[in-house]
Parts: structure tokens; C-alpha cells; sequence
């Protein structure tokens, strides 16, 4: 894969640090030069297990309270260690031995159309940079906390597999950009920021929820409204922001059951 070098936002909490820049070069360029095989190793630092084991904690307290069930059940399975930084090699194979997933390794930002075509082979698109210690609580960008917490731990329950998988393929059918744009909106108020009802409380089962230490504690603030995919599909969104309106459906159960509807139908 070719890549020119890490470019960060002029907000971004590590522009102005040297080693942070050259360790994010260092570890893009070891995703860039992979090819075939396991995911390549990277030798976190102790500062980088130490942030990755602040936040894992963190938020899984916070899960507890927060996520659906099938997430907290998927999480389980999976095992992630709390204390260091996986490396994606072991992910992918525990993935693969829970729901035949792999993961494959990437130095940043992908096409959409490549990130969401890889969904459709059971293969997810992973960086592994971590956030700056500075800020552990937060990312501009998705970092191997956000891959991992937020969707990795999904990809290990066999029902939230599918619907990246169904998801995946449905992007396939996207005729035009109008219409991935349509598709990309369902996918984010679903698979990054869905919620859904469960023992009488709003849980979610979205990735950018559940690996987001501040607004996991929010969300329940947000103004709802009923679960329909062909409104999410006219709703713009903010990615720098906490969701202001988000889609509730009755369960989980509904919310699988209605998303596959959709997928499955979607560009045919």
C-alpha cells in the first residue's frame, strides 16, 4: 500500500510533538508495507500500553451500564487484554476461530469503498497507532482503541458479524457516490452509533459510542427518534461532535431485524 506520511489536523493533540509524529510514521509505515500474512507486530511502549489500559478500563466499567447485551456477550468472548495494547495478529485470530473474521492492518484512513467493501469478505480494516497520551480519553481519528474496543469486540458476536458482513455487501451495490452517501449515513447512525432499548434502559450497540469515554456517558441525552433506516439515510451528521439525534429501536432483536431489511434490499 502506498503511503506519503502522517498528516494530522492542526487540533490534533500530537501536531506539535516530534515523537509523536515520527512513532505514528513509524508504525503507518509497518502497516503499509504488509502484504500478506498475520498483521505485523508493533512494540508498544510502555506509555502506549499504559493509555491503551487507562481507557480499556474505563470504559468497560462504563459498558456494564451502557452496552447491549450481545456487545457485552461478544467482548467476553473475545477476551481483549486490559493491561497492554493486542496485537492484531492475536485479534484476528480469535476472530476467526469465534466468527471467521479476519483482521488486516492499515496505516490510517482507507477509500470508504475500500473500508466498507472489506466488510463484505469478513475482513476489517484496522489501524494501529495510538492515540496521544495527552488526551487518552479522546481522538480526533480512529486508533486501535476505537478498532478494537469499538468494533472488534462487536465482530466477536456472531449476530453483530452479520451485520457488518450484510452491511459490507449491501456497499457493493452503491451505484453512485449519492448513494454510498445515503448508505454511509445508515451505517453510522447503526454500526457506529446505534442504540436500542433493552431492560428498560437506552443501551447501545454502536462502535463510536462504545469506545467513546465521554460521550458513552451522554448519549442518553440525545433526542431520539424511531428506528427507521430510510431516515437515517437523509440525516446528516457531525463527526466532530457528540450525536445530538440518534435512532432508537424497541431491542436489539428490532434493530437487527430491521437493518438486514434494509441491507438487504439496498441498490437491488
Amino acid at each position: 500500500m502506498d503511503w506519503s506520511g502522517v498528516v494530522l489536523p492542526t487540533d490534533h493533540p500530537g501536531v506539535t510533538d516530534p515523537e509523536y509524529l515520527a512513532r505514528r510514521n513509524e508504525i503507518a509505515e509497518a502497516s503499509a508495507a504488509w502484504s500478506s500474512g498475520p498483521p505485523p507486530s508493533i512494540a508498544y511502549s510502555p506509555t502506549e500500553d499504559g493509555v491503551w489500559c487507562a481507557v480499556s478500563e474505563a470504559l468497560s466499567r462504563l459498558h456494564v451500564e451502557f452496552a447491549v447485551s450481545e456487545y457485552l456477550e461478544g467482548a467476553a468472548a473475545l477476551g481483549l487484554p486490559v493491561d497492554h495494547v493486542p496485537q492484531l495478529s492475536w485479534v484476528s485470530d480469535r476472530l476467526e476461530a469465534l466468527t471467521g473474521w479476519r483482521v488486516r492492518a492499515v496505516p490510517g484512513l482507507v477509500p470508504i469503498r475500500t473500508f466498507y467493501g472489506s466488510l463484505s469478505e469478513r475482513t476489517f480494516l484496522s489501524t494501529q497507532y495510538v492515540r496521544h497520551p495527552s488526551a487518552p480519553f479522546y481522538t480526533p481519528e480512529p486508533d486501535v482503541i476505537h478498532e478494537m474496543i469499538g468494533h472488534a469486540n462487536a465482530l466477536a458476536s456472531p449476530r453483530l458479524a452479520a451485520l457488518y458482513e450484510a452491511a459490507g455487501s449491501a456497499s457493493l451495490r452503491a451505484s453512485n457516490d449519492a448513494q454510498l452517501e445515503e448508505f454511509s449515513r445508515v451505517f453510522w447512525f447503526t454500526l457506529e452509533f446505534g442504540v436500542a432499548w433493552e431492560a428498560g434502559a437506552l443501551r447501545t450497540y454502536g462502535a463510536g459510542l462504545l469506545s467513546s469515554f465521554g460521550e458513552i456517558q451522554s448519549f442518553r441525552g440525545s433526542a431520539l427518534e424511531a428506528f427507521e433506516p430510510s431516515a437515517m439515510a437523509q440525516r446528516t451528521y457531525d463527526i466532530t461532535a457528540f450525536q445530538d439525534v440518534l435512532f432508537a429501536a424497541e431491542s436489539f432483536a428490532d434493530a437487527e431485524r430491521s437493518l438486514h431489511d434494509y441491507l438487504d434490499t439496498f441498490g437491488r
